[in-house]
């Protein structure tokens, strides 16, 4: 995979979603949340109003329709603006 985002936006990996509850009750596909948490793979440059705080390899949480989804290679990957990330986590 060769991706480069640009100006402001990042490409992120979803973590999957939880398949058990901590009751060990399986959660059937239908029922799953979209989820709220990936990896960051790639960042842009920046613009000249906003530079990059995200850096690859940082866990973020993101909101629930952030994003534009990609799929390539049988993978799923989101491609957002920066703005668009609402914590990193670490």
């Amino acid at each position: 995979m060769n991706i480069k985002p640009l100006a402001d936006r990042v490409l992120v990996k979803p973590v999957a979603a939880e398949e058990k509850t901590a009751a060990g009750i399986i959660i059937p596909d239908t029922a799953k949340e979209k989820p709220l948490k990936g990896q960051v793979l790639a960042i842009g440059n920046g613009t000249k109003d906003e530079e990059m705080v995200v850096k690859v390899g940082d866990t973020v949480l993101y909101g629930k329709y952030a994003g534009t989804e990609l799929e390539l290679d049988g993978d799923k990957y989101l491609i957002m603006r920066q703005s668009d990330i609402l914590a990193v986590i670490g």
